[in-house]
């Protein structure tokens, strides 16, 4: 594993603006919470991204850190604090360089910020902790635009799934009773009634009612 990074990373940075409008009018659409979707501590984890820039580029503030290899150590101790073994403790220096492959040395050398992490070094580190492509080096705003896609495509779906099922309520006429009257609506009315025999005759008109209602076969 030789050779270090050259310079500012080559991939094309997302614009980040675009997508937090963009995640900011679906949330809106669904009835989501902003605080829900843009919470910082969960975007900081997921892209790596420390959360005070974070929220300052939530803000539409210019944030992040410029260097590839101090992002990569910004980025490896989150990695070490958030994922964890299954008895809740830190992987120990020599468990990753164990599962990535190097000598204990070189997982040291690279934790501590003595030696410049390679392209391969990343792979095999982002390997290890089950993270994308990319973890490890990609620019601030960046590496935050690709987590809000991951929440983009969460909404979207959702969004999909509401406009199904309001599509197969329209078609259902049961659903169509419970919607425009609704079971709670229902249920308060008859209790407004003097006694049980008027009580018992909306029982028995509902009992009606839904056996003459048809679903559409399937």
């Amino acid at each position: 594993m030789t050779g270090g990074f050259e310079g500012p990373d080559t991939a094309p940075t997302t614009a980040l603006p675009a997508v937090v409008a963009r995640v900011a009018a679906l949330a809106d659409r669904l009835g989501v919470p902003h605080a829900e979707v843009f919470d910082t501590g969960r975007l900081s984890t997921a892209s790596g991204v420390p959360e005070s820039v974070v929220k300052a580029l939530l803000s539409g503030r210019p944030a992040g850190e410029r260097d590839v290899q101090a992002r990569f150590l910004q980025r490896l101790d989150l990695l070490r604090r958030t994922r964890l073994k299954p008895n809740g403790r830190k992987y120990t220096q020599q468990e990753i360089a164990d599962g990535a492959g190097m000598s204990r040395q070189q997982a040291g050398a690279l934790i501590n910020g003595d030696r410049r992490p390679t392209m391969e070094h990343c792979d095999a580190i982002q390997r290890f902790f089950r993270v994308h492509a990319g973890f490890l080096t990609a620019e601030d705003p960046e590496a935050l635009a690709g987590t809000l896609q991951h929440t983009e495509q969460e909404l979207l779906q959702k969004l999909a799934d509401r406009e199904r099922e309001s599509a197969a309520a329209d078609d259902d006429p049961l659903e169509r009773l419970l919607q425009d009257h609704g079971v709670r609506g229902i249920a308060w009315r008859a209790a407004q009634l003097p006694t049980d025999q008027h009580r018992d005759k909306v029982a028995e008109w509902l009992d009606m009612l839904l056996e003459s209602v048809k679903r559409p076969e399937s």
